[in-house]
């Protein structure tokens, strides 16, 4: 891995799905080569989603660090900082939406502008069905801008077994858009 992919943002919405960003945060960390650094913000309701649907509280562990979301003393939070990529995950379609319009009114939506005017990776991860018309609209404006959609969407042609079966496809997927390299799943490719 070259340094530039060493700082990772990961940020957690109020959207179900939390067990995506759960099982994302333990293979970032797991990697032959992980992140240096792995920021990870919450938003206001997305702490009491972890809570109710991982059934613990959020333990960050080393190479993570937990910034506050009301505050923009993040160093990523400025276009003249070095993060490499940041992740939405899950991505609640207000969080989205703010991303898309471009309102900054707390660190993630901050981050994931200066994400987008840095021409860096920004990957949103959202977790809804179905989309309504200015869901996808705020979608189609954020993958022109350069963002990239990946829907919390399961693959099945692995033959998962379990829900954490499921919950990886979809977590290969954003390690591989990231930039990533790991022991996946590849349709055709593991032969």
């Amino acid at each position: 891995m070259t340094s530039e992919k060493n700082k990772i943002i990961l940020a957690i919405t109020g959207a179900s799905g939390a067990i995506y960003a759960h099982k994302l945060l333990e293979k970032l960390v797991s990697l032959r080569e992980p992140p240096a650094s792995v920021a990870v913000i919450f938003s206001d309701t997305a702490m009491e989603i972890w809570e109710h649907e991982i059934g613990s509280s959020f333990q960050a562990v080393p190479p993570a660090k937990v910034y506050k979301n009301d505050s923009f003393y993040a160093p990523f939070a400025s276009g003249s900082s070095d993060w490499y990529a940041m992740i939405v995950c899950p991505a609640s379609m207000g969080t989205l939406g703010r991303i898309a319009s471009g309102v900054s009114d707390d660190l993630i939506c901050r981050a994931a502008d200066v994400m987008l005017k840095e021409k860096r990776k920004l990957i949103i991860v959202p977790r809804e069905t179905p989309y309504n018309l200015i869901h996808i609209r705020n979608m189609e404006t954020l993958a022109l801008a350069g963002a990239v959609i990946c829907p919390a969407t399961p693959s099945f042609y692995s033959n998962p077994s379990t829900i954490d079966d499921l919950v990886m496809t979809v977590v290969d997927r954003i390690i591989a858009l990231a930039g990533f390299e790991s022991d996946s799943f590849r349709w055709m490719g593991n032969d």
